[in-house]
């Protein structure tokens, strides 16, 4: 693996997602880079927007403040943060970055992987059935049927989390 993109939010399971994708990247013998992703809804954005002066003041954002631009950049601090609590000492290169949706998550990994040149993406779903069996969300189906790399899915427990994504 050279470079991989691991998809995640301020979820355990998503942290264990991130802990393995860079287990994986310290395990090989080239050098690796993980783009750690998350994703921003513009529901999310455009109301943050227009809410700021009624929420006060986000890390890094003032109260005065009304771009796009700057809400990412608090998200980014956050994933940042959420990478720095998850990987004391990562030992890998990585790159935390937000990106607005606006072509569901499939289109959104898949587009993120062929920005970054990913070779493997690490993404999670949810068990759905009492057997333990794996049965993905439209969007995972979606990346693992077009990605031309390796694709590892770690599943979800907690099925609220998984279940707005599908």
């Amino acid at each position: 693996m050279e470079t991989g993109l691991v998809v995640v939010e301020d979820t355990a399971n998503h942290a264990a997602l991130l802990s393995e994708a860079a287990q994986s990247a310290r395990g090989g013998d080239e050098e690796t880079t993980l783009i750690v992703l998350a994703f921003a809804t513009p529901e999310e954005i455009g109301p943050g927007i227009h809410k700021l002066d009624s929420i006060g003041e986000i890390e890094g954002v003032s109260d005065s403040t009304t771009d796009e631009a700057a809400i990412i950049d608090a998200a980014e601090t956050e994933l940042e943060q959420f990478v720095q609590r998850t990987l004391d000492d990562p030992g890998i290169d990585y790159t935390a970055t937000v990106r607005v949706l606006s072509q569901g998550y499939g289109m959104g990994t898949l587009n993120a992987a062929d920005e970054f040149d990913c070779d493997t993406i690490f993404i999670a779903g949810r068990k759905r059935s009492p057997t333990g069996k794996a049965i993905f969300g439209d969007w995972i189906q979606r990346v693992l049927l077009n990605f031309d790399g390796l694709v590892t899915v770690s599943l979800d427990e907690d099925t609220e989390t998984a279940a707005q994504h599908s």
